[in-house]
């Protein structure tokens, strides 16, 4: 598993290296492109997760899944309904979840047992997915943080030095993870990093954002889940096309039919951005506390 893992680091790292700067001729922001590979890849490594509310529902001696889908849609509801009130504070959680939702998807392989400090250095290393964009484009980034009505990051206090600091912690967060480990993992650590950076000061927010989501967070999690069916990988990987298909669709079409409603109020990109994050927002909370619930659940049995 390391060793795939570490391939697909190594891909996407040198993709990021020699893709990245032809964007430069293009000069457009390819919204529907980034919004295709969301719906297709991005959301996808999120719908196993009635699978894995069944095994949850399983340790606490429920046979129906109604109880799941019922708890699933109402989080998802209630954010978005928080979302619309509170957009500052419902946000500014989002992206402290989201980043330590990053850091330890990335990287929770290289830990066989947990520490508090571990679950600091989830939060530490998955916040360069945040800072980086802030650093290197943000203006634009800003820009979309407006469109969302967030202006927090707008302080004097998120200054280039401080930011430089933070994602410095991040990087060391990074090597710490890897301190214990072989060449390999450390190397692995450290492309996923500057992939980050390499992305972020070639291509705009939303799309170096899409590409890390969808082709190394997504794809590293979805790997994962295959091994998880099954042992083999060829086996595992047909069960979670056939298992992932039907809720990446159903989550797809409610994200189209936001977007066509949205467009009567907005922009097309404007809608788009919106759906994007608060859609996501609204899946992240949910799909968070499930894996929370499911790992401390199991350690007790």
């Amino acid at each position: 598993m390391e060793k795939i893992n570490f391939r697909h680091s190594l891909i996407f790292f040198n993709f990021c290296i020699f893709f990245s700067p032809f964007y430069l001729l293009l000069n457009f922001e390819p919204v529907l492109f980034c919004l295709f590979l969301i719906l297709i890849l991005g959301i996808s490594h999120g719908a196993l997760d009635n699978v894995k509310g069944k095994k949850l529902l399983r340790l606490f001696g429920y046979k129906s899944t109604f109880y799941f889908y019922l708890a699933y849609i109402v989080i998802s509801i209630l954010i978005i309904f928080f979302w619309l009130l509170f957009p500052n504070t419902v946000l500014l959680l989002f992206l402290i979840v989201a980043s330590y939702h990053f850091g330890k998807e990335d990287t929770v392989f290289t830990f066989k047992k947990k520490f508090l400090i571990s679950e600091c250095l989830y939060f530490l290393k998955g916040s360069a997915v945040i800072l980086t964009p802030l650093l290197f484009q943000k203006d634009k980034t800003n820009e979309i943080f407006q469109i969302l009505n967030f202006n927090f990051f707008e302080s004097q206090i998120f200054s280039n030095h401080f930011l430089i600091t933070l994602l410095c912690l991040s990087f060391l967060s990074s090597l710490f993870i890897s301190n214990q480990k072989n060449s390999d993992m450390k190397g692995l650590m450290i492309m996923d990093f500057f992939s980050l950076i390499i992305l972020n000061i070639f291509l705009t927010p939303v799309l170096a954002f899409t590409i890390y989501f969808c082709f190394l967070h997504s794809i590293r999690h979805s790997i994962s889940l295959v091994f998880e069916l099954d042992k083999s990988f060829k086996s595992g990987f047909k069960k979670f096309i056939s298992r992932a298909i039907p809720l990446t669709c159903i989550t797809g079409i409610i994200f189209l039919v936001a977007i066509y409603f949205l467009s009567n109020f907005y922009m097309l990109d404007e809608a788009i951005y919106k759906v994007i994050f608060i859609g996501l927002a609204s899946l992240t909370f949910p799909h968070i506390l499930l894996e929370y619930l499911l790992e401390k659940n199991e350690k007790r049995t």
